[in-house]
């Protein structure tokens, strides 16, 4: 049987809060508990928001917490060869397409149709895109590129799902409604959601599957928010010819109001926290661990 190999994945975009402090404690604690490994990795893909500042708060906050990680510290932002390979794999076997529209311009479009009411939407609440790009011929897709136009690469979830057929995966935790057990693989709730940009070669989706191949991840433990994201995720494993890891989804920390916590709210933050005289021992506590 092999290692188990837990990982904690912050994006260095802001502070760490109490949300971000409960599942990295519990991915250290399970690792410990299995005898397993914990890696730290840091998703830094999108290069508008993400500071250096943020990275290197990152592992003080960690360090104070008591939480120890192997070395070299995996960051998206080096490996976007890879991201861009795969976009190409996938490209290359008619499961994906350039799309030009702008997050704006689906929004009007889906806005202007009398059903916009019963507009169909992703587990987010997004609406699904309207799928105008799949019927721009292949030479005007090319012209279009070339000329430098902006464009996501989105996967063709209709195609891909002929390709792969129905998925599940084993569920150790609990979502959203307390699903747990064999769970139903649905990612056609996600339509043809974005697998990398032009500027961007990658998408959280495509690069978290990827990295988890390789660092060598069985066991994914994250939050419930993350729960039905697992439906896109088993696609591409399926698609890439990647492992499927164990999943484990955790409750969320709320704020008073029943929020998930932002990372700009300052009371739950990490460091606010610390100086005002909070210990590791508290923040554990605080979490319920």
């Amino acid at each position: 049987m092999s290692t188990p190999v837990f990982r904690f994945a912050p994006s260095p975009n802001g502070y760490l809060h109490l949300g971000h402090a409960y599942s990295a404690l519990l991915n250290f604690d399970m690792a410990r508990k299995a005898g397993g490994r914990f890696l730290l990795r840091i998703e830094d893909i999108d290069a508008t928001r993400c500071r250096p500042e943020y990275e290197t708060a990152i592992y003080e906050d960690l360090a104070w917490l008591g939480i120890e990680w192997e070395t070299p510290v995996r960051r998206q932002s080096e490996h976007m060869k890879d991201y861009r390979t795969a976009v190409m794999l996938l490209d290359a076997n008619r499961l994906a397409y350039p799309s030009f529209e702008t997050r704006a311009e689906i929004a009007h479009m889906v806005a202007d149709r009398e059903s916009f009411a019963r507009w169909p939407r992703d587990p987010d609440g997004a609406p699904l895109y309207p799928g105008l790009a799949k019927t721009i011929p292949d030479a005007e897709r090319q012209i279009r590129i070339a000329a430098g136009e902006p464009y996501a690469m989105r996967l063709d979830t209709t195609k891909a799902m002929d390709w792969t057929g129905s998925l599940t995966w084993l569920e150790s935790g609990t979502g959203p409604s307390g699903e747990n057990g064999t769970i139903a693989a649905s990612p056609e709730a996600w339509g043809d959601f974005i697998i990398g940009r032009k500027e961007t070669p990658t998408s959280y989706h495509l690069s978290v599957v990827l990295d988890d191949a390789a660092q060598g991840v069985t066991d994914v433990v994250r939050g419930q928010d993350l729960f039905w994201a697992t439906s896109v995720h088993r696609l591409l494993q399926a698609l890439l010819d990647k492992p499927e890891p164990r999943y484990c989804h955790h409750r969320l920390i709320l704020d008073g109001e029943g929020r998930k916590l932002s990372k700009s709210t300052r009371a739950t933050g990490l460091r606010e926290l610390r100086e005002k005289g909070a210990s590791a021992a508290d923040i554990r506590g605080m979490v319920g661990l």
